[in-house]
């Protein structure tokens, strides 16, 4: 049994990452979501996750075994060993290991664009005040979306062919183009599209509205 916690969808880029991964592989889980920048927040995260930050995937065994895994490309990488027919990963060897290569630098790197373009997947602007290191970060990442969707391109519409971990560590940032308006290439723009057109990315995106909705209408009430 897969229990995963999660903050806003409108808000959470972490936590979408292995939210979609879930939903696109099919594996069963069920979700707990905790509002994060709320005075209680991290109190309530600390009942599941000891790094205090969300997503945490809390795992049961067939033999009512838990462990509890609290982040993302951890938790990715801990489906992808439980689930192997699945082929979370490439099952390549070569391209298996170009697609963590770019997932980590996901995962470690673009500070720039989390702290410009922060997630909001209910945004819809056009950002014009891009700073040369953010300009940086977007260049390289339509270099990696380039690069692969023109190597991988007869396999599928990810950037690896199928979709894959390394599709769910980018899409946060598709998110972020799309809401703020950052122009790409017309190939890096197809598979952004490719990823807006899935029903989970959708349904994160209806998700995070219906949080907006429920705000608004508690200032209205109070």
């Amino acid at each position: 049994m897969n229990h995963l916690i999660i903050g806003n969808q409108k808000y959470s880029s972490w936590s979408l990452r292995p939210w979609l991964v879930l939903k696109e592989f099919e594996i069963g889980f069920h979700e707990s979501k905790i509002y994060l920048y709320k005075t209680d927040s991290k109190q309530q995260i600390l009942k599941y996750s000891p790094s205090g930050k969300v997503p945490a995937l809390i795992y049961t065994s067939p033999q009512d075994e838990k462990l509890t895994i609290w982040d993302s490309l951890a938790i990715c990488e801990f489906l992808a060993e439980q689930y192997p027919n699945l082929e979370l990963w490439p099952q390549d060897s070569f391209m298996r290991a170009e697609a963590r290569s770019v997932s980590h630098e996901m995962h470690s790197g673009f500070n720039a664009i989390r702290n410009d373009l922060p997630m909001n997947c209910n945004t819809k602007m056009i950002f014009t005040n891009i700073s040369e290191a953010l300009q940086m970060d977007i260049n390289r990442v339509g270099a990696i979306w380039k690069n692969l969707r023109e190597k991988y391109a007869s396999k599928g519409d990810f950037l690896f062919g199928a979709f894959s971990i390394c599709d769910a560590m980018f899409a946060p940032i598709a998110l972020r183009f799309n809401s703020y308006g950052i122009k790409v290439g017309i190939i890096e723009q197809e598979y952004i599209n490719s990823l807006l057109a899935l029903k989970s990315i959708q349904e994160w995106i209806t998700e995070g509205l219906k949080e907006t909705e429920l705000l608004e209408m508690c200032e209205i009430r109070a």
